[in-house]
Protein backbone atom coordinates (compact mmCIF):
# COMPACT_ATOMS: atom_id res chain seq x y z
CA UNK A 1 0.00 0.00 0.00
CA UNK A 2 2.83 2.39 0.89
CA UNK A 3 4.48 1.68 -2.47
CA UNK A 4 1.26 2.65 -4.28
CA UNK A 5 1.09 5.93 -2.39
CA UNK A 6 4.68 6.71 -3.41
CA UNK A 7 3.85 6.61 -7.14
CA UNK A 8 4.40 10.05 -8.70
CA UNK A 9 1.33 12.05 -9.70
CA UNK A 10 2.01 11.71 -13.43
CA UNK A 11 1.93 7.93 -13.13
CA UNK A 12 -1.47 8.11 -11.47
CA UNK A 13 -2.53 10.38 -14.32
CA UNK A 14 -1.33 7.81 -16.85
CA UNK A 15 -3.36 5.07 -15.16
CA UNK A 16 -6.52 7.18 -14.89
CA UNK A 17 -6.25 8.46 -18.47
CA UNK A 18 -5.74 4.93 -19.78
CA UNK A 19 -8.81 3.69 -17.92
CA UNK A 20 -10.79 6.64 -19.27
CA UNK A 21 -9.67 5.92 -22.85
CA UNK A 22 -10.60 2.24 -22.58
CA UNK A 23 -14.03 2.89 -21.06
CA UNK A 24 -15.00 5.85 -23.24
CA UNK A 25 -13.37 4.48 -26.38
CA UNK A 26 -15.34 1.25 -26.25
CA UNK A 27 -18.62 2.25 -24.58
CA UNK A 28 -19.57 5.52 -26.29
CA UNK A 29 -21.79 4.48 -29.22
CA UNK A 30 -21.53 5.50 -32.86
CA UNK A 31 -24.05 7.92 -34.32
CA UNK A 32 -26.66 6.52 -36.72
CA UNK A 33 -25.51 6.19 -40.29
CA UNK A 34 -26.35 4.83 -43.74
CA UNK A 35 -24.55 1.67 -44.82
CA UNK A 36 -26.00 1.07 -48.27
CA UNK A 37 -28.30 2.69 -50.85
CA UNK A 38 -29.68 0.04 -53.18
CA UNK A 39 -30.90 2.21 -56.08
CA UNK A 40 -28.49 5.00 -56.89
CA UNK A 41 -29.77 6.07 -60.33
CA UNK A 42 -32.31 8.89 -60.69
CA UNK A 43 -33.43 10.93 -63.69
CA UNK A 44 -35.02 14.34 -64.08
CA UNK A 45 -38.68 14.13 -65.17
CA UNK A 46 -39.10 10.72 -63.54
CA UNK A 47 -40.12 9.59 -60.04
CA UNK A 48 -37.39 8.04 -57.93
CA UNK A 49 -37.53 5.21 -55.38
CA UNK A 50 -34.71 3.70 -53.38
CA UNK A 51 -34.16 1.39 -50.44
CA UNK A 52 -31.72 2.21 -47.66
CA UNK A 53 -29.93 0.07 -45.09
CA UNK A 54 -28.83 1.95 -41.97
CA UNK A 55 -26.65 1.29 -38.93
CA UNK A 56 -27.33 1.80 -35.22
CA UNK A 57 -30.76 3.27 -35.93
CA UNK A 58 -34.24 2.92 -34.40
CA UNK A 59 -36.39 3.60 -37.43
CA UNK A 60 -39.29 1.55 -36.07
CA UNK A 61 -39.57 3.85 -33.05
CA UNK A 62 -39.59 7.14 -35.01
CA UNK A 63 -42.83 8.52 -36.43
CA UNK A 64 -41.57 11.52 -38.42
CA UNK A 65 -38.92 10.02 -40.72
CA UNK A 66 -38.08 11.91 -43.89
CA UNK A 67 -35.64 11.21 -46.70
CA UNK A 68 -33.89 13.94 -48.67
CA UNK A 69 -31.83 14.33 -51.80
CA UNK A 70 -29.03 16.73 -50.87
CA UNK A 71 -27.82 18.56 -53.99
CA UNK A 72 -24.78 20.83 -54.41
CA UNK A 73 -25.47 24.34 -53.13
CA UNK A 74 -27.21 22.86 -50.05
CA UNK A 75 -30.51 22.44 -51.90
CA UNK A 76 -32.74 19.67 -50.56
CA UNK A 77 -35.53 17.68 -52.23
CA UNK A 78 -37.91 16.04 -49.75
CA UNK A 79 -39.28 12.54 -50.30
CA UNK A 80 -42.97 11.97 -50.95
CA UNK A 81 -43.13 9.06 -48.52
CA UNK A 82 -40.96 6.79 -46.39
CA UNK A 83 -41.86 3.19 -45.57
CA UNK A 84 -40.06 1.62 -42.62
CA UNK A 85 -39.31 -2.09 -43.07
CA UNK A 86 -37.51 -2.54 -39.74
CA UNK A 87 -35.24 -0.60 -37.38
CA UNK A 88 -32.40 -0.49 -39.94
CA UNK A 89 -34.16 -0.67 -43.31
CA UNK A 90 -36.51 1.71 -45.15
CA UNK A 91 -37.90 2.56 -48.57
CA UNK A 92 -38.02 6.19 -49.76
CA UNK A 93 -40.15 7.47 -52.65
CA UNK A 94 -39.67 10.83 -54.37
CA UNK A 95 -42.09 12.65 -56.67
CA UNK A 96 -41.13 13.22 -60.28
CA UNK A 97 -37.95 15.30 -60.27
CA UNK A 98 -38.65 18.64 -61.95
CA UNK A 99 -36.87 21.60 -63.48
CA UNK A 100 -34.25 23.44 -61.49
CA UNK A 101 -31.92 20.46 -61.11
CA UNK A 102 -28.92 21.62 -63.10
CA UNK A 103 -27.32 18.52 -64.62
CA UNK A 104 -24.42 19.84 -66.66
CA UNK A 105 -22.20 16.78 -66.86
CA UNK A 106 -22.83 13.78 -69.06
CA UNK A 107 -22.03 11.63 -66.08
CA UNK A 108 -24.86 13.18 -64.12
CA UNK A 109 -25.16 15.18 -60.91
CA UNK A 110 -24.07 13.49 -57.66
CA UNK A 111 -26.40 14.04 -54.71
CA UNK A 112 -26.19 12.80 -51.13
CA UNK A 113 -29.05 10.91 -49.51
CA UNK A 114 -30.10 12.16 -46.07
CA UNK A 115 -32.50 10.76 -43.49
CA UNK A 116 -33.80 12.70 -40.51
CA UNK A 117 -36.25 12.30 -37.65
CA UNK A 118 -36.70 13.90 -34.25
CA UNK A 119 -35.61 10.74 -32.37
CA UNK A 120 -32.19 10.32 -33.99
CA UNK A 121 -31.46 13.62 -35.71
CA UNK A 122 -30.04 13.37 -39.23
CA UNK A 123 -27.47 11.24 -41.07
CA UNK A 124 -26.47 10.93 -44.69
CA UNK A 125 -24.56 8.98 -47.34
CA UNK A 126 -22.23 11.15 -49.44
CA UNK A 127 -22.74 11.14 -53.22
CA UNK A 128 -25.17 8.23 -53.02
CA UNK A 129 -27.47 9.23 -55.90
CA UNK A 130 -26.52 9.98 -59.50
CA UNK A 131 -29.15 12.22 -61.15
CA UNK A 132 -29.17 12.14 -64.97
CA UNK A 133 -30.76 14.75 -67.20
CA UNK A 134 -34.01 14.11 -69.07
CA UNK A 135 -34.16 13.78 -72.85
CA UNK A 136 -37.11 16.18 -72.91
CA UNK A 137 -37.57 19.21 -70.68
CA UNK A 138 -40.02 18.75 -67.85
CA UNK A 139 -41.91 21.94 -67.05
CA UNK A 140 -42.89 21.39 -63.41
CA UNK A 141 -40.60 23.51 -61.22
CA UNK A 142 -38.76 21.57 -58.52
CA UNK A 143 -39.41 22.59 -54.91
CA UNK A 144 -36.19 22.93 -52.92
CA UNK A 145 -35.66 23.19 -49.16
CA UNK A 146 -32.77 24.54 -47.11
CA UNK A 147 -30.66 22.90 -44.44
CA UNK A 148 -32.65 24.73 -41.77
CA UNK A 149 -35.46 22.23 -42.39
CA UNK A 150 -33.33 19.32 -41.16
CA UNK A 151 -33.97 17.88 -37.71
CA UNK A 152 -30.93 17.75 -35.43
CA UNK A 153 -30.29 16.07 -32.10
CA UNK A 154 -27.35 16.48 -29.77
CA UNK A 155 -26.02 13.21 -28.40
CA UNK A 156 -22.85 11.81 -26.90
CA UNK A 157 -21.72 9.59 -29.75
CA UNK A 158 -18.81 9.15 -32.11
CA UNK A 159 -19.32 10.10 -35.77
CA UNK A 160 -20.39 7.32 -38.12
CA UNK A 161 -17.64 6.69 -40.68
CA UNK A 162 -18.64 4.73 -43.72
CA UNK A 163 -16.58 1.56 -44.35
CA UNK A 164 -14.81 1.93 -40.98
CA UNK A 165 -17.91 1.52 -38.78
CA UNK A 166 -16.89 0.32 -35.29
CA UNK A 167 -13.23 0.02 -36.27
CA UNK A 168 -12.98 3.81 -36.16
CA UNK A 169 -12.38 3.27 -32.43
CA UNK A 170 -8.91 2.07 -33.43
CA UNK A 171 -8.09 5.77 -33.82
CA UNK A 172 -7.65 5.85 -30.03
CA UNK A 173 -5.12 3.03 -30.21
CA UNK A 174 -3.33 2.81 -33.56
CA UNK A 175 -3.12 6.54 -34.27
CA UNK A 176 -2.67 7.62 -30.64
CA UNK A 177 0.15 5.09 -30.12
CA UNK A 178 1.94 6.49 -33.17
CA UNK A 179 1.56 10.05 -31.92
CA UNK A 180 2.97 9.04 -28.54
CA UNK A 181 5.84 7.26 -30.33
CA UNK A 182 6.77 10.47 -32.16
CA UNK A 183 6.74 12.40 -28.88
CA UNK A 184 8.99 9.81 -27.24
CA UNK A 185 11.43 9.87 -30.15
CA UNK A 186 11.67 13.66 -29.92
CA UNK A 187 12.48 13.25 -26.23
CA UNK A 188 15.12 10.63 -27.04
CA UNK A 189 16.74 13.04 -29.51
CA UNK A 190 16.85 15.64 -26.75
CA UNK A 191 18.69 13.20 -24.47
CA UNK A 192 21.08 12.26 -27.30
CA UNK A 193 21.94 15.91 -27.87
CA UNK A 194 22.43 16.38 -24.10
CA UNK A 195 24.88 13.47 -24.10
CA UNK A 196 26.85 14.79 -27.07
CA UNK A 197 27.20 18.13 -25.28
CA UNK A 198 27.91 16.91 -21.73
CA UNK A 199 29.29 13.37 -22.29
CA UNK A 200 27.30 12.20 -19.24
CA UNK A 201 26.28 8.53 -19.52
CA UNK A 202 23.05 9.32 -17.69
CA UNK A 203 21.68 10.98 -20.84
CA UNK A 204 22.83 8.12 -23.07
CA UNK A 205 20.97 5.63 -20.88
CA UNK A 206 17.84 7.79 -20.93
CA UNK A 207 18.04 8.19 -24.71
CA UNK A 208 18.49 4.45 -25.18
CA UNK A 209 15.59 3.61 -22.83
CA UNK A 210 13.16 6.08 -24.39
CA UNK A 211 14.11 5.01 -27.92
CA UNK A 212 13.60 1.34 -27.05
CA UNK A 213 10.12 2.02 -25.67
CA UNK A 214 9.31 4.14 -28.73
CA UNK A 215 10.30 1.26 -31.03
CA UNK A 216 8.00 -1.04 -29.06
CA UNK A 217 5.23 1.51 -29.54
CA UNK A 218 6.04 1.61 -33.25
CA UNK A 219 5.68 -2.16 -33.52
CA UNK A 220 2.39 -1.99 -31.59
CA UNK A 221 1.18 0.73 -33.95
CA UNK A 222 2.14 -1.41 -36.94
CA UNK A 223 0.24 -4.42 -35.56
CA UNK A 224 -2.91 -2.44 -34.74
CA UNK A 225 -2.69 -0.81 -38.16
CA UNK A 226 -2.42 -4.21 -39.86
CA UNK A 227 -5.57 -5.42 -38.10
CA UNK A 228 -7.35 -2.24 -39.20
CA UNK A 229 -6.13 -2.74 -42.76
CA UNK A 230 -7.47 -6.29 -42.79
CA UNK A 231 -10.96 -5.03 -42.01
CA UNK A 232 -11.05 -1.93 -44.23
CA UNK A 233 -8.73 -2.88 -47.11
CA UNK A 234 -9.11 -6.67 -47.06
CA UNK A 235 -5.47 -7.53 -46.28
CA UNK A 236 -3.09 -7.23 -43.35
CA UNK A 237 -0.55 -5.56 -45.61
CA UNK A 238 -1.02 -3.73 -48.90
CA UNK A 239 1.39 -2.08 -51.30
CA UNK A 240 0.66 1.31 -49.74
CA UNK A 241 3.43 3.90 -49.68
CA UNK A 242 2.85 4.81 -46.01
CA UNK A 243 3.02 1.18 -44.89
CA UNK A 244 6.20 0.52 -46.84
CA UNK A 245 7.92 3.68 -45.64
CA UNK A 246 6.90 2.93 -42.04
CA UNK A 247 8.42 -0.54 -42.28
CA UNK A 248 11.67 0.94 -43.58
CA UNK A 249 11.70 3.52 -40.77
CA UNK A 250 11.29 0.79 -38.14
CA UNK A 251 14.12 -1.17 -39.73
CA UNK A 252 16.32 1.91 -39.39
CA UNK A 253 15.50 2.07 -35.69
CA UNK A 254 16.09 -1.67 -35.30
CA UNK A 255 19.59 -0.94 -36.60
CA UNK A 256 19.94 1.34 -33.55
CA UNK A 257 19.53 -1.70 -31.31
CA UNK A 258 22.05 -3.67 -33.36
CA UNK A 259 24.54 -0.81 -33.20
CA UNK A 260 24.37 -0.54 -29.41
CA UNK A 261 24.75 -4.28 -28.93
CA UNK A 262 27.69 -4.58 -31.36
CA UNK A 263 29.95 -1.91 -29.79
CA UNK A 264 31.59 -2.91 -26.52
CA UNK A 265 33.35 0.33 -25.57
CA UNK A 266 30.89 2.48 -23.54
CA UNK A 267 32.16 5.84 -24.83
CA UNK A 268 32.15 4.78 -28.47
CA UNK A 269 28.76 3.10 -28.11
CA UNK A 270 27.19 6.16 -26.50
CA UNK A 271 28.65 8.56 -29.06
CA UNK A 272 27.74 6.46 -32.13
CA UNK A 273 24.24 5.63 -30.91
CA UNK A 274 23.51 9.29 -30.09
CA UNK A 275 24.51 10.39 -33.58
CA UNK A 276 22.63 7.48 -35.16
CA UNK A 277 19.53 8.30 -33.09
CA UNK A 278 19.43 11.82 -34.55
CA UNK A 279 19.96 10.42 -38.05
CA UNK A 280 17.19 7.83 -37.56
CA UNK A 281 14.71 10.48 -36.45
CA UNK A 282 15.50 12.63 -39.49
CA UNK A 283 14.97 9.56 -41.70
CA UNK A 284 11.68 8.84 -39.92
CA UNK A 285 10.40 12.32 -40.73
CA UNK A 286 11.33 11.96 -44.40
CA UNK A 287 10.02 8.41 -44.79
CA UNK A 288 6.75 8.74 -42.86
CA UNK A 289 5.82 12.42 -43.03
CA UNK A 290 7.19 13.60 -46.39
CA UNK A 291 7.37 10.82 -49.00
CA UNK A 292 3.78 9.48 -48.51
CA UNK A 293 2.41 12.99 -49.15
CA UNK A 294 4.05 13.10 -52.57
CA UNK A 295 2.02 10.24 -54.04
CA UNK A 296 -1.33 8.47 -53.68
CA UNK A 297 -1.92 6.69 -50.39
CA UNK A 298 -4.79 4.90 -48.71
CA UNK A 299 -3.88 6.50 -45.42
CA UNK A 300 -5.85 9.59 -44.34
CA UNK A 301 -3.87 12.79 -44.67
CA UNK A 302 -1.53 11.49 -47.37
CA UNK A 303 -1.46 11.72 -51.17
CA UNK A 304 -4.67 13.69 -51.53
CA UNK A 305 -6.59 11.49 -49.09
CA UNK A 306 -8.08 13.88 -46.49
CA UNK A 307 -7.25 13.38 -42.82
CA UNK A 308 -9.90 12.39 -40.29
CA UNK A 309 -9.93 15.83 -38.73
CA UNK A 310 -11.10 17.44 -41.95
CA UNK A 311 -14.33 15.51 -42.31
CA UNK A 312 -14.95 12.85 -39.65
CA UNK A 313 -13.25 13.59 -36.33
CA UNK A 314 -15.48 15.72 -34.14
CA UNK A 315 -15.13 17.02 -30.59
CA UNK A 316 -16.47 13.76 -29.14
CA UNK A 317 -13.61 11.85 -30.74
CA UNK A 318 -11.10 14.48 -29.71
CA UNK A 319 -12.13 14.17 -26.05
CA UNK A 320 -10.88 10.57 -26.18
CA UNK A 321 -8.13 10.84 -28.81
CA UNK A 322 -6.03 13.56 -27.16
CA UNK A 323 -6.14 11.99 -23.67
CA UNK A 324 -5.11 8.70 -25.32
CA UNK A 325 -1.95 10.32 -26.73
CA UNK A 326 -1.09 11.76 -23.29
CA UNK A 327 -1.79 8.41 -21.61
CA UNK A 328 0.46 6.44 -23.98
CA UNK A 329 3.21 9.05 -23.70
CA UNK A 330 3.16 8.93 -19.89
CA UNK A 331 3.08 5.13 -19.90
CA UNK A 332 6.04 5.20 -22.29
CA UNK A 333 7.93 7.49 -19.91
CA UNK A 334 7.14 5.12 -17.05
CA UNK A 335 8.45 2.14 -19.02
CA UNK A 336 11.58 4.06 -20.04
CA UNK A 337 12.19 5.08 -16.42
CA UNK A 338 12.02 1.45 -15.29
CA UNK A 339 14.37 0.38 -18.07
CA UNK A 340 16.86 3.13 -17.17
CA UNK A 341 16.86 2.06 -13.55
CA UNK A 342 17.37 -1.57 -14.57
CA UNK A 343 20.35 -0.64 -16.76
CA UNK A 344 21.90 1.45 -13.99
CA UNK A 345 21.51 -1.46 -11.56
CA UNK A 346 23.07 -3.89 -14.02
CA UNK A 347 26.07 -1.55 -14.45
CA UNK A 348 26.61 -1.37 -10.71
Amino acid sequence: MNQLLKIEWWKWMAILLMLYVLVAGFLIPLKPGIIEVFNSDARVAEPFTTEVRTYNTRLGQADDIRAWLWLPGDRLIMSKSVSVINDTYLKAEFDTLGNGIDVQSRNGLMASLMIDNSLEGHYFFRNAINIKSAEMAYMRPQVFYGLDEIKTRKQLAFPFQHILYETSRNTYFHVAIWMAMFALLILSCYYSIRYLISKKFEFDIKASSVTTVAIVFGIAGLLTGSMWAKYTWGAFWTNDIKLNMTAIALLVYLAYWILRSSVSDPDTRARLSSVFNLFAFAMLMVLVMVIPRLTDSLHPGNGGNPAFSSYDMDNTMRMVFYPAIVAYFLIGLWMAQLRSRLELISRD
